[in-house]
């Protein structure tokens, strides 16, 4: 079984998280992928907890059958290295080969990674673009000239949306529709996150 993983801080997650996870799944032949929630955050919003994230995840993804999440990081109080997480996913699901999915960005500091080598072991990379598809190209190819490793682009376009301009519209008021699942908008309604504005519906 080929198995992608899809980690973040989701704080909240969005469409083109989704759409990512989608167009990685059918472009390389993924069986499922698996989203997981990171436990400890480098930027927290101070009213909103790892398990409302995991929570919006879980909502986010309900609708399609090859995409479920795993709670391994929000249940870890100290830091959640990739290579901790990848060595669990590996004991859970043996004799699977696992994916990877990151964004460009990260490809360009991966060597600044805990144990990189080790993760390139675990998984193979699955990177989508932040510039381009020929940017992207450019820096897989500069990475495997310093590394060993299966690390291929995935073929979607740049998307622009960000969690943090999400919770920066939410604060000052303004839509957020069609950025992020309804189900997830109604969420952070409902709970009152980002510092939301009661007249953003």
């Amino acid at each position: 079984m080929k198995i992608g993983i899809m980690g973040g801080t989701f704080n909240p997650i969005h469409n083109a998280h989704l759409l990512i996870a989608e167009m990685a799944r059918e472009e390389y032949g993924l069986d499922r992928v698996i989203f997981i929630t990171d436990g400890n955050p480098p930027h927290k919003s101070a009213n909103v907890t790892a398990k409302q994230r995991f929570e919006m995840t879980h909502i986010a993804i309900a609708d399609n059958s090859a995409f479920e999440e795993d709670d391994f990081e929000i249940n870890r109080s100290e830091k959640s290295y990739t290579v901790n997480t990848l060595g669990y996913l590996k004991e859970k699901y043996p004799n699977n080969d696992l994916f990877f999915i990151i964004g460009e960005d990260s490809l360009n500091d991966f060597d600044k990674w805990y144990k990189p080598d080790k993760i390139l072991e675990m998984c193979s990379l699955l990177v989508f673009p932040r510039k381009s598809l020929k940017s992207l190209t450019e820096t897989i190819k500069a990475v495997k000239e310093k590394m060993n490793g299966r690390i291929f682009p995935i073929s979607a376009p740049v998307f622009r949306i960000s969690s943090t301009d999400i919770r920066n519209r939410v604060k000052n008021g303004q839509t957020v529709r069609y950025m992020l699942p309804e189900n997830v908008r109604d969420y952070i309604n409902k709970y009152h996150l980002y510092k939301e504005n009661e007249n953003d519906r």
